[in-house]
């Protein structure tokens, strides 16, 4: 299958790009609520952002883009940040950049199926390929997967594990409650 990469900066629409040949990398260590997290940037785009469950050392220094990223999850953490507006960039077939586009459109706290994002992709029989796009996710809670649940609203797959998806639903869900609450 080919692949192609999606870049989306900010709010714009996402466009498809040609692949640069070798760019420096950047990477940092974020000790998030939930878990320690890895942010991947090159000097445009953040790449990656992946729990980590071993203890693991970045040998990459940070720049910018990954400092960015980092006070964007604090605030998302905290329940001050609902959509994410940072340059990302994923690289995927065009089905999974499909996938990925929807998933990112999923509101703050709600939860859609595999089905529903089949659906909206134009395939309601692709549940599973959805699956498996969702799980090769590069850009996890940027790109909200852990947002999409099964049919019956089950929690099933999530590349972090059961737990890490049903820690970040509760803190989206308690942060609208509060939010409800104060207004």
């Amino acid at each position: 299958m080919a692949q192609s990469i999606i870049a989306i900066r900010f709010n714009e629409s996402p466009f498809l790009i040609e692949p640069n040949k070798r760019k420096k990398m950047y990477s940092k260590i974020y000790a998030s609520p939930i878990g320690r997290i890895e942010i991947i940037a090159d000097d445009e785009y953040i790449l990656s952002i992946s729990f980590i469950k071993h203890k693991k050392n970045s040998f990459l220094q940070s720049n910018k883009l990954c400092e960015i990223a980092t006070k964007k999850l604090n605030l998302y953490f905290n329940g001050k940040l609902r959509q994410f507006d940072l340059p990302i960039r994923f690289k995927g077939t065009m089905f999974q950049n499909k996938v990925w586009k929807t998933i990112y459109k999923i509101p703050y706290g709600e939860t859609w199926s595999y089905q529903d994002v089949a659906k909206k992709v134009g395939d309601i029989n692709a549940c599973r390929a959805v699956g498996g796009a969702n799980n090769k996710n590069p850009l996890g809670i940027i790109v909200p997967c852990h947002r999409v649940v099964g049919k019956t609203g089950d929690l099933v797959g999530y590349a972090a594990g059961l737990k890490s998806k049903e820690k970040l639903l509760k803190l989206e869900r308690e942060n609208l409650q509060q939010f409800k609450s104060r207004n």
